[in-house]
């Protein structure tokens, strides 16, 4: 093209036949980079899935240890349904892995079916690597000290839960009951979890003995600590989103989340630039999905999380 102008300088200018060729130039090279854009933006996406991955792989491998290590040859439980698989298998023949697994069955089948498709994705490998784990890490005493057995393999499940959550996923157990049922009803899903490992507590009291029993809250106090140090510490959230892109993250969010979204109209107080605020409220193991989420769609969006103590009306936009 520059080198057509050059020798249409001797001669006159063909204006029609530039601008038709700039066209084809500029068209050609904003398509070259839209693709280039849209391929970063898959390894993007490709890189976090295999992290998400990686991590939620290694966290459930590391929390298996902690079990047959720490917690196991004590006879001290952790919380959930991986507590109860744990007592069946001291009392039975049976192997932990194999008894978590059949335990989270049943719940992984209706999460596919009622929750979101990646958090379930995430929470069925963390179950089955957990599973597997179990069934090949030989159960060896760490400690002689149970005290010690018990804190520490608190902290150590704690820390790999908090991972799995900010991974996006869950260990399962427990935690999709709570999900399930606060799809329906505003359940305050700290004080289910925790009624839920009082009776995990209990029973290990009249099966083994009190003292373990103690040993177990101690385990899951624990636990509780860690995962809210790394995660969150509120089980509901709000989010207060300030974007330009105000109706593609509408979009995401509605696809992606069974919640309701409301947006509003704004004006930055620096640039006088119009902008959209859409407030929210999630559970916290939809956090990091969010973020992703939000920073896929505009990536100078403003967020504020703020701590949520209850929430009153429609939670689920699928309630009717």
């Amino acid at each position: 093209m520059i080198s057509r102008l050059r020798k249409n300088r001797k001669n006159s200018i063909d204006w029609n036949t530039l601008i038709l060729e700039a066209k084809g130039f500029l068209g050609e090279y904003v398509g070259y980079s839209i693709e280039k854009i849209i391929k970063i933006g898959r390894c993007r996406m490709v890189g976090e899935l295999m992290r998400n991955i990686v991590m939620i792989t290694l966290a459930s491998i590391v929390m298996a240890f902690a079990y047959n290590f720490l917690l196991i040859p004590h006879e001290i439980l952790s919380g959930g349904l991986s507590g109860i698989a744990i007592m069946l298998g001291i009392v039975t023949p049976l192997n932990t892995g194999v008894l978590n697994l059949l335990l989270n069955l049943p719940l992984l089948i209706l999460g596919v079916m009622k929750l979101g498709k990646r958090f379930i994705a995430y929470t069925i490998l963390s179950v089955a690597v957990m599973s597997i784990s179990l069934l090949i890490i030989p159960i060896y005493k760490a400690t002689e000290e149970p005290i010690l057995a018990s804190l520490f393999g608190g902290v150590i499940v704690g820390l790999s839960v908090g991972i799995i959550f900010r991974a996006s996923g869950s260990s399962g157990g427990f935690d999709i009951i709570a999900m399930l049922l606060s799809r329906k009803r505003d359940f305050p899903l700290g004080a289910l979890i925790s009624a839920m490992n009082g009776v995990v507590v209990a029973i290990s009291g009249f099966v083994f003995s009190w003292d373990a029993a103690l040993l177990t809250l101690v385990s899951i106090y624990a636990t509780g600590k860690v995962v809210d140090t790394i995660h969150t510490s509120n089980i509901k959230l709000t989010l207060m989103i300030i974007t330009s892109n105000g109706e593609d993250v509408k979009q995401q969010l509605l696809s992606r989340l069974q919640r309701g979204i409301t947006m509003m109209d704004a004006t930055g107080g620096y640039s006088g630039e119009g902008r959209k605020v859409l407030i929210t409220v999630i559970t916290r193991y939809q956090l990091a999905e969010v973020k992703s989420l939000i920073k896929e769609v505009d990536a100078k969006a403003f967020v504020n999380i703020l701590q949520t103590t209850e929430v009153i009306g429609v939670f689920d936009r699928g309630t009717k």
